[in-house]
């Protein structure tokens, strides 16, 4: 994977080199030599991801709407995974807006709403656990703590109220239908009880259920629910940084937390160069390995917002991690070195 990744990396050398020598000033209505930058940057991207034996699918631009739109696959819908959790913390923010919840109010965490997750149901296994909302909002996005994300979907008002949030945004084809619980209970088939309760009672019936964690499972990946086409995604992270979705008190709070993200390092931000500012969020179920967010270019060149689907793919975990890091490494570049001239 290493010697791959390193000619990958000298492959997109010469391809964003190319980009800075034929790039023309852009537009609204992007150029010719534009469009072809364009079409060459995603046909890299379908080369790079060729080998991960699923399906992939990208949208990425400029905060700012200038220069053209980076696409691939684009409308097609796939598993949000974890980064559905984006829209239940820009619902729990439109609710603080409101006046109806507020960052420092306490809520209270029950073992019955125990989900299995790496900081709380692991390290506060025992009754009394209450927690901030900004902490638990903070659990989810930089940690993708299951436990605090069923506690903040209910607080929300259910993931009817997330699903008519994202529409309020004007976002169509984003859906919120379960929390975590209900994700991971219809994708290994899980028993009634508690969620703790229902999977210990599964890892008992089936050692390998685990396993098949890694692994896609058709049925999920083709049920509707709780997916997103990249655009749509993409659409609300636009409408969250830009300051349209929420206060800039919320809107600053949010990106300030998605800044943090510790599940991304061998994704968006794995080749990127070093201390660059990234807001974003992983998904990672099955087949699925997904990160999407928004990356802040040097030299006052703006933002551009990204997200990157990968469904149906048995290619090894680590691997898929690889091509999101190596397709971020060459959205940054075109739109570092072709995508737009240096902002004012």
């Amino acid at each position: 994977m290493k010697t791959r990744d390193k000619q990958t990396r000298q492959q997109l050398t010469i391809l964003v080199l190319g980009f800075a020598c034929v790039s023309a000033p852009i537009s609204a209505s992007p150029a010719p030599s534009a469009q072809a930058d364009v079409s060459a940057v995603q046909a890299e991207i379908n080369r790079i991801a060729a080998p991960v034996g699923g399906e992939i699918g990208l949208a990425a631009w400029r905060l700012d709407g200038r220069g053209p739109r980076v696409l691939v696959n684009a409308d097609k819908s796939f598993p949000m995974a974890s980064t559905f959790k984006i829209a239940v913390a820009g619902t729990l923010f439109a609710k603080i807006n409101r006046g109806e919840l507020a960052l420092d109010q306490m809520l209270a965490v029950p073992p019955a709403a125990y989900v299995e997750s790496e900081i709380i149901a692991d390290a506060l296994p025992h009754p009394g656990v209450s927690l901030s909302l900004h902490n638990l909002i903070d659990l989810m996005l930089t940690r993708s703590d299951n436990t605090a994300t069923d506690v903040l979907a209910a607080a929300a008002g259910g993931p009817e109220a997330v699903s008519a949030w994202v529409r309020k945004q004007g976002v169509t084809g984003l859906r919120v239908d379960r929390d975590t619980a209900g994700i991971l209970r219809d994708f290994y088939g899980l028993p009634k009880g508690t969620f703790s309760e229902a999977l210990a009672t599964a890892r008992q019936a089936d050692p390998k259920l685990d396993a098949r964690g890694e692994h896609p499972n058709p049925a999920f990946d083709d049920d509707p629910r709780d997916h997103s086409p990249p655009t749509a995604m993409a659409e609300l992270l636009t409408r969250i940084f830009t300051g349209q979705a929420l206060s800039p008190q919320s809107t600053a709070a949010l990106t300030a937390i998605m800044e943090h993200c510790h599940t991304s390092d061998k994704r968006l931000r794995a080749w990127l160069p070093e201390k660059t500012t990234v807001a974003d969020k992983t998904g990672t179920l099955g087949g699925s390995v997904n990160d999407v967010g928004v990356i802040t270019l040097p030299d006052n060149r703006g933002q551009f917002v990204i997200a990157v689907f990968i469904k149906k793919s048995d290619l090894p975990f680590e691997a898929r991690e690889g091509v999101i890091a190596s397709v971020g490494r060459a959205v940054y570049d075109f739109f570092l070195f072709a995508g737009a001239a240096k902002a004012e």
